[in-house]
């Protein structure tokens, strides 16, 4: 396998994580059970699972009311994107690219 198919198998793995962990955290919320960490969901997200927990979110419907979720996840995703974009088109060659 070369580089970026492990890189592309990691955040697919790691955003596949953070769907499932807003999903199963709301589950957890509606029971009144022990519940996921907030700081648990963030590190997730800077993980490279910004876009898995995002989309968990909105379809869920969970964390849509606190102010640093509404807007950090999707920043989060925002930043990523554009380090990778920098990393993509810098004018330094990188060996796995």
């Amino acid at each position: 396998m070369s580089v970026i198919s492990y890189i592309v198998l990691y955040l697919t793995i790691v955003n596949l994580a953070g769907f499932f962990i807003m999903g199963i955290d709301k589950l957890r919320a509606r029971k009144r059970a022990f519940r996921i960490p907030e700081s648990t969901l963030f590190v997730i997200a800077l993980m490279g699972g910004s876009l898995g927990t995002t989309i968990g979110m909105h379809l869920f419907h969970h964390k849509t009311r606190h102010w640093y979720f509404l807007y950090g996840m999707p920043a989060i995703l925002f930043l990523q994107i554009a380090i990778v974009a920098l990393l993509i088109y810098s004018p330094i060659q990188f060996a796995f690219l």
